[in-house]
């Protein structure tokens, strides 16, 4: 089966717009159609992004709802733990992790709405870096 990281910004994306393209995809992988794998560090920064004041001050949304989010995503996700220590991106090292979560996990591909950092690179170890779009055709 396919397997895949759906990064920060993707998870971001399908909380707050729930008829979005990442939100079809969170559908797709709780369907079966691809196995999605997850990092503490993805979970992390996908919660620290929901709870900054910008997005609680245009949504109405609590903490507990983005706990439950993340609960959620352990639920249908595959966890992996001791991330490889990389250098990827040298560009936004911040964004190195989520690579090694796409390493750690063996997956195919890495999902990402990052156009600056991540999208450029196309591919990490045999890892394909692709846009939500461009993994909805592929599936």
């Amino acid at each position: 089966m396919t397997k895949a990281v759906l990064d920060s910004s993707v998870l971001v994306s399908a909380f707050l717009k729930p008829g979005s393209l990442p939100a079809t995809l969170l559908l797709r992988a709780r369907e079966g159609a691809f196995s999605l794998v997850l990092s503490s560090y993805v979970i992390q920064e996908t919660a620290a992004v929901l709870v900054r004041p910008k997005h609680q001050a245009s949504r109405s949304f609590t903490p507990d709802e983005v706990a439950r989010y993340c609960r959620d995503l352990l639920a249908v996700g595959e966890l992996v733990g001791d991330l490889p220590n990389i250098e990827a991106v040298p560009d936004d090292p911040k964004d190195n992790p989520v690579v090694a979560t796409a390493v750690a996990g063996r997956a195919d591909y890495l999902v990402t709405g990052d156009r600056a950092h991540l999208l450029p690179l196309k591919e990490y170890a045999g890892i394909r870096i692709v846009s939500p779009r461009e993994f909805v055709e592929l599936l």
